[in-house]
C-alpha cells in the first residue's frame, strides 16, 4: 500500500481547495478538476476512465475492504482525513467515507463517439436545475442511449448536485456540451431525425416512428424549445395532457418519449 498522509486541520491547503472545487464552478473550470463523493460514484467514474487526482477517506465512516480497494487505485494521492475534516467536505447528510478530486473529461462536440449506425439520442436545451439534469442522465443510462447532448448549458456538468442526482450516471454516459446551432448541424449532417417535444404543430408521440436514427429534443418546462430547434424539427411531438396543466417535469417527459422509442425499436 502507498504511504498515507493524514489531515486533521480545516486550514490545510488541500481541504481549502476541495471546498473551493465543491462550491465554485469557476474553480472547477479553471483547474479542470471536480469533487465526487461516495463509493458507488467513485467506482463508476474509475470504470469509465476518469483519472483521480486525490482520494480522501475517513476511517470513521468507511469499512476496511473499501479502504483497501480505493487505496490501490493507481496514479493519485491517497489521503486519510479526520471526521471533522470529512464532515466539512462531505456534500451528503449520509456519508460513505470517501471523497475524490477527479480530472474532468472533454465534453466538446469534437469528442463525440457514436458507434451505433442507428442511434437514439437525447438533446436537452438549456436545462438549469441540477436535479432535472441528473434525472435526465439517469433516464439516458436506463435506456442505454447512444448520447446525451446538452445544448446551451446553464449549469456546470460537474456540479455536486448533478453528480448526486445522477447517481454517477454523469460519468458513464456519452455526454456532449455544445450550442444549439452546432448540435443541429451535427444531427443534420448525419441524417438523424429531429423530434422536438412541443405544444404546436405536433403529432401525438405514439403515432410517430422512431426506428431510424433519432434525436429527441426537450426544452425547459418554463419556456420550452427555442425557435431554432422548432424550425429544424423533422416533426414536433406531444404527450397529451388530461389534467389542468399543459406540461410536466422535463425528465418525466423525456423518459416517456425515450421509452416509446425503445419500445418501437424492440418490436420492429
Amino acid at each position: 500500500m502507498k504511504d498515507i498522509k493524514h489531515i486533521s486541520s480545516l486550514q490545510n491547503p488541500l481541504v481549502k481547495q476541495t471546498i473551493l472545487l465543491k462550491e465554485k464552478s469557476r474553480e472547477r473550470k479553471k483547474t479542470g478538476l471536480f469533487v465526487l463523493e461516495g463509493k458507488k460514484e467513485l467506482e463508476i467514474a474509475t470504470r469509465a476512465g476518469y483519472s483521480m487526482d486525490t482520494i480522501l477517506v475517513c476511517k470513521d465512516f468507511i469499512d476496511e475492504e473499501a479502504f483497501h480497494r480505493f487505496s490501490i487505485i493507481p496514479n493519485n494521492s491517497f489521503v486519510s482525513v479526520s471526521s471533522v475534516v470529512y464532515k466539512k467536505l462531505a456534500h451528503r447528510d449520509t456519508t460513505e467515507g470517501v471523497i475524490a478530486i477527479a480530472q474532468a473529461k472533454n465534453h466538446d462536440l469534437s469528442a463525440i463517439n457514436i458507434e451505433n449506425k442507428n442511434p437514439l439520442i437525447l438533446v436537452a436545451e438549456a436545462p438549469e436545475k441540477p436535479g432535472n439534469i441528473g434525472a435526465l442522465l439517469r433516464t439516458a443510462d436506463a435506456a442505454n442511449l447512444d448520447a446525451v447532448f446538452i445544448a446551451n448549458p446553464k449549469t456546470d456538468l460537474y456540479n455536486p448536485n448533478i453528480i448526486r442526482s445522477s447517481v454517477g450516471c454523469v460519468f458513464s454516459g456519452n455526454i456532449i456540451l455544445s450550442d444549439t446551432s452546432s448540435i443541429i448541424a451535427f444531427l443534420k449532417e448525419r441524417d438523424i431525425n429531429i423530434f422536438c417535444a412541443a405544444l404546436t404543430a405536433s403529432k401525438r408521440y405514439t403515432t410517430v416512428a422512431y426506428t431510424k436514427p433519432t434525436a429527441i429534443i426537450v426544452g425547459t418546462e418554463h419556456s420550452g424549445l427555442s425557435e431554432e430547434w422548432l424550425s429544424s424539427s423533422s416533426q414536433n411531438i406531444i404527450i397529451p395532457m388530461e389534467g389542468k396543466i399543459d406540461s410536466m417535469n422535463v425528465s418525466v417527459s423525456a423518459a416517456i418519449l425515450i421509452f416509446e422509442a425503445k419500445r418501437q425499436r424492440h418490436i420492429s
